[in-house]
Parts: structure tokens; C-alpha cells; sequence
């Protein structure tokens, strides 16, 4: 069997786990859970690139869907992406098993796309994470080999998923990078001496997190420093095996409402958790040839301590991150677990490669089942909860009126919290989609509350004891906090502030401003036009800079694709195989 029929097979195998994975979320409409935000027909705005001086977590994320919904539906460039995930994530896995063996490296490429930390992180909405998580082991393999002559444009090519995901993204590839780059011993292909591969990765890491990094750094506000919120977004127990045995076995999410259904019952906990145990194992026996062996532990292990800081280490976490604003990004530190499950996926496959040398093959072909199996909630929409919805008509109505209108002001939106569970979605709690729905400046409450340890919940306000409020961050967003909670603000305040209009997307019947014009009110949404508003200057972040910044990225990631050799089998790494052992002339 060819590398390419390989490749092609784990692809397939991707695209089937994508399709059983998103269930209902593969119907017309968009699926809106946490973190993931998709509207209809998005437009490129000041937003979009982060030049509105609020924290630029949703870039370059947000332009490229935009730019994929210039040329088809966006509720089908949502649905494409998710299932790139999967397809991406099962090939990049299976190409990292030194096996030329099929079912080997579909048992890595299976294990790799489902398990609990894919399932958790996409009931976040996580997409631009999993993104870069999906490109991990092609990023292992091109770390490993950044030494050698094109190198550096493969690493590139390789951390180009993790770009479109951002700075969360970027931070864990870039992580895995620099730990494999930094314990791979050169080999006779490689130029320069055995530190060079280092600063390469750093080099191709900044320069690629330049569309986000330029915003946040020149935010007029500076960069938030509120390291209050560590415990709240520390790992979590989600196995009867405490926080590290959680985290060891791919889980430990800090929201408890994002655990997969069922999962961390004692049993199936108890048998994923030794599976790991033994992928873990064979890992380290049997797992030698390929370059990137000991890098990718490395990266494993440290990931690892990351992911445990804030639930072992709080203080110290939260002391980094008074001492420099950019340590926030290990704050959620369950999203560094992510080198360990390559790790994982390919210890997997190596003992299914053993056993098939063992002639068992049946128990080799029984290891891609595995996960499924212990974790089938994640299959259907996780269980249901992913579902394609509708926007309401009324959503549609009040984009017409409010972009429709050349008079200047912003919006403020109401009720005065960040994330909704509207009914017409299924009650499932999402960030409001308003921001990118319509083409003004939305001025929301972007603060974030987090319930206590029991409930682990994120929301309108919380609930429990020990709930932890993030503070807000858009300093519009503060300078109207004191009237716009009442959820009745008056309307020469609003004017006075440049506010043109107020969108009550929940709630409806109990709140409004006080003293403007209904322009609209249905089941799902009220509009409310306040005349006579001014546009108020606000400090933003400066368009040249940023505009260089992308430049800067897009060169270099069109540059990296120039080198010849690039093949289906491994489009990123332009290699015909990532993990398999190099032949020996004789």
C-alpha cells in the first residue's frame, strides 16, 4: 500500500469521524455553543482585526471565515471547518506512526481526533484552538527537522493552522515547536550548529503571530492584567482520578458544563485512563526510530505541568501574570494537554503495530475502536448538544435598520452580560452573536463570570458559591457598566455617550432605555433608536501598524509554500512520510 492510499485512508477515516461526531450540526443553520460564534453573511470590520481596542482573541480567526463566506454560505464554511478538524487530525496523527502498516496508524489517527479533550474543547466552541490542535504532529515533525535545508518553510507550512487560530493556538503549537527543536539532535542533513532550530521557531512563531500580537501590544488600554481569575479557569476534576489523573487522561476542562455526557464514569474513566497508561508505555518502549521521539515527550511533559499549574500552583501563575500580562494565555491551562495526546494517539499505534507484528492482527484493527467506544457521546452532536439553529427573523430586521442608518453612534446591547442561552437555541449558553452580526461598533459587557468549583458553569452572572468575575476589558464596555446594568439606561445618558442604538436580544419585555424611539420589537429582539447621538472619539488601535503586521505574516506563509516537493499526502510538510522510519542504503 502507497503513502498516498495511507494518507488518503486516515483522511476518510477523519471525514467519518467528523461527520458521526457533528451529527446535527451538519443540517442548514448554524451551530452557536460558548465560544463558537457564526452569523450569516459576516463583513470585514474595525473588529475583525482587533483595531477596536478590545483584546484581539478573535484574530486572524474571524477574518478567515469571513473571507471563506465571500465565496460560500457561512453556515456551510462553519460546517467545512469543523470537519477539517477531524480530517486534518486523523492524517496528521496517523503520518507520525513509523509503521507502514494501515490499521496502526488509523488507531493513532482515531485516537487522536476522539478523546476528551477534542469532545470537551468543541463543546466550548473552540474551533480556532482545534484548528492548530489538528496540525499538531505535522508540527512535531517539521520541529524536528528545522535544521535541515527547508525546514524552516516546512515548520511554517505546519504552524499555519495554528496562525488561523491565534494566539491560544499559536501558544501550545509554538510550545510543542520549541521543545522538540530544542532536544532533537542534529542529523546529517541538518546545516549550522545544534542551536540554530531554536531561534528558527521563534522566529517563524512571531512572525506569524504578528496579526494578533501587533493589536494587543499597541491596545491603547494595554493588555489586561487580572490574575484574580486563575483558580477559575484552572483544570478541573472530570474523572474519579482527581485534576492530574483528569488531565493525564486528555480531560480536566474547567467548565463543568462542557464535559462530554456520561463521561468520567468510573468504569469507562477507569479503562480509557489505562489505555492511555499503556499507549503512554509503548511509547517509550517501542517508539524509537523516528527524530522527533524524545522532543515530543519533552513537549508532552511540559505541556503537561502547564496544564496543572493553576489547579497545583495557583499563586505563582497569577504572580507571572502580574509580572508580564502575556503568561493570561496559560491561564486555561488544560488546552496545553494538547502535545500529550499526540503522544498518546501515536503510542497508541505503535502497540497496535506491535501486536500486528505479533500476529494479532484483530487486536490491532480493535485499537481504533477503542475510543469510540469509551467515549460515544461525543458521536451525534455530542450527544444532541450541537445542534444547527436559525437566526430569527427579527435578527435579520434589525441588521437592515441598524446598518441601513448613516447617522453616527454605536450599539449597546442588552441584557448587560456576555453570553445568552436563547431559547430558539435550544437553550444552549453561547456568546452573543451580535457583535459580528451587524456592521457597528456593539459595546457588550465582556466581562466573564465563572461559577464556583461545584457547578463550573460560565454566564449571565453565575451561579453557586465562589463565583469569579473576570473583569471587563473594552473600555467602552466599562465607562458604561454603571448604566447599562440596570438594563433601563437613559437615553440622554446613552446620546451623551455616542450610543445611536440598543439591542435587547433577551429579556425583551423587561428591559429597554428609558426615553428612545422603539424601532423594532418582536419575540426574540427589540431595537431602540436614540436620536440625536454624536460620534464619540474613541482611542483605537492604530490601522498601518496592523495592516504591516499582516503583510508581514502573509509573506512569509506565502513564501513557505513556494519550495517544491509539496504532496497530497502531507500538504503541510511537502513530505511523503512524517513518521516512518528512513530507509538504510545497504
Amino acid at each position: 500500500m502507497g503513502d498516498r492510499t495511507r494518507h488518503l485512508a486516515a483522511a476518510l477515516t477523519g471525514l467519518g469521524l467528523g461527520l458521526a461526531a457533528l451529527g446535527p450540526g451538519l443540517a442548514p443553520g448554524f451551530v452557536l455553543s460558548y465560544d463558537m460564534v457564526a452569523v450569516p453573511d459576516p463583513a470585514f470590520t474595525a473588529l475583525t482585526f482587533g483595531l477596536t481596542g478590545t483584546v484581539p482573541r478573535h484574530v486572524p480567526s474571524d477574518a478567515f471565515v469571513t473571507a471563506l463566506a465571500a465565496v460560500a454560505p457561512a453556515d456551510l464554511v462553519q460546517k467545512l471547518v469543523l470537519l477539517a478538524v477531524f480530517v486534518m487530525a486523523c492524517t496528521a496523527a496517523a503520518s507520525l506512526v513509523p509503521s507502514r502498516r494501515l490499521a496502526p496508524r488509523l488507531a493513532a489517527g482515531v485516537c487522536y481526533a476522539w478523546n476528551p479533550f477534542v469532545a470537551e474543547r468543541l463543546l466550548l466552541g473552540q474551533w480556532a484552538l482545534l484548528l492548530g490542535y489538528a496540525a499538531l504532529p505535522w508540527v512535531v515533525a517539521a520541529a524536528s527537522l528545522t535544521g535541515a535545508p527547508g525546514g524552516g518553510r516546512r515548520l511554517v507550512r505546519a504552524l499555519v493552522p495554528a496562525a488561523i487560530g491565534g494566539f491560544a493556538a499559536l501558544a501550545v503549537s509554538g510550545l510543542t515547536a520549541l521543545a522538540v527543536a530544542a532536544v532533537t539532535r542534529p542529523g546529517k542533513d541538518d546545516t549550522g550548529p545544534a542551536w540554530a532550530p531554536v531561534p528558527r521557531v521563534i522566529g517563524a512563531v512571531g512572525v506569524l503571530s504578528l496579526p494578533w500580537l501587533v493589536p494587543g501590544l499597541l491596545r491603547p488600554a494595554g493588555m489586561p492584567e487580572d490574575g484574580t481569575a486563575v483558580e477559575a479557569f484552572a483544570a478541573r476534576a472530570d474523572t474519579p482520578f482527581g485534576t492530574l489523573g483528569s488531565l493525564l487522561a486528555l480531560g480536566g476542562v474547567w467548565n463543568g458544563e462542557t464535559v462530554p455526557r456520561g463521561y468520567g464514569a468510573p468504569v469507562t474513566a477507569g479503562i480509557w485512563l489505562l489505555v492511555v497508561l499503556g499507549s503512554l508505555a509503548a511509547y517509550w518502549r517501542w517508539c524509537r526510530e523516528p527524530a522527533w521521539r524524545r522532543g515530543a515527550a519533552v513537549a508532552a511533559a511540559a505541556g503537561f505541568a502547564v496544564a496543572a499549574l493553576g489547579a497545583v500552583a495557583a499563586p505563582v501563575l497569577a504572580g507571572a501574570i502580574g509580572l508580564w500580562p502575556g503568561f493570561a494565555v496559560l491561564r486555561d491551562g488544560q488546552q496545553f494537554a494538547a502535545p500529550l495526546a499526540v503522544v498518546v494517539a501515536v503510542g497508541l499505534g505503535t502497540a497496535a503495530d506491535r501486536a500486528a507484528s505479533a500476529r494479532l492482527p484483530m487486536v490491532a484493527a480493535g485499537a481504533a475502536l477503542v475510543p469510540p467506544i469509551l467515549l460515544p457521546t461525543l458521536a451525534w452532536g455530542a450527544a444532541g448538544d450541537l445542534r444547527a439553529v436559525r437566526y430569527p427573523a427579527d435578527w435579520a430586521r434589525a441588521r437592515q435598520i441598524i446598518d441601513g442608518d448613516r447617522a453616527p453612534g454605536d450599539v449597546l446591547l442588552l441584557p448587560w452580560a456576555q453570553y445568552r442561552s436563547y431559547p430558539w437555541n435550544h437553550g444552549r449558553r453561547s456568546l452573543d452573536p451580535l457583535p459580528r452580526y451587524l456592521n457597528r461598533r456593539v459595546i457588550m459587557n465582556d466581562a466573564v463570570t465563572v461559577a464556583g468549583t461545584g457547578d463550573g458553569g460560565t454566564g449571565n452572572g453565575g451561579t453557586g458559591g465562589g463565583a469569579t468575575t473576570v473583569a471587563p476589558e473594552d473600555p467602552r464596555a466599562v465607562r458604561l457598566a454603571g448604566v447599562a446594568a440596570s438594563g433601563n439606561p437613559s437615553a440622554a445618558t446613552l446620546r451623551d455617550e455616542g450610543v445611536r442604538y440598543v439591542v435587547v436580544d433577551a429579556e425583551v419585555g423587561r428591559l429597554g432605555p428609558v426615553g428612545a424611539v422603539e424601532v423594532l420589537r418582536g419575540p426574540d429582539l427589540a431595537v431602540y433608536r436614540v436620536d440625536g447621538a454624536a460620534a464619540v472619539r474613541e482611542d483605537r488601535v492604530p490601522a498601518a501598524p496592523v495592516a504591516a503586521a499582516w503583510l508581514a505574516a502573509s509573506v512569509v506563509v506565502f513564501w513557505s509554500f513556494l519550495a517544491s516537493g509539496t504532496t497530497l499526502s502531507l500538504p503541510l510538510l511537502g513530505s511523503t512520510n512524517a513518521g516512518e522510519p528512513r530507509r538504510r542504503a545497504h
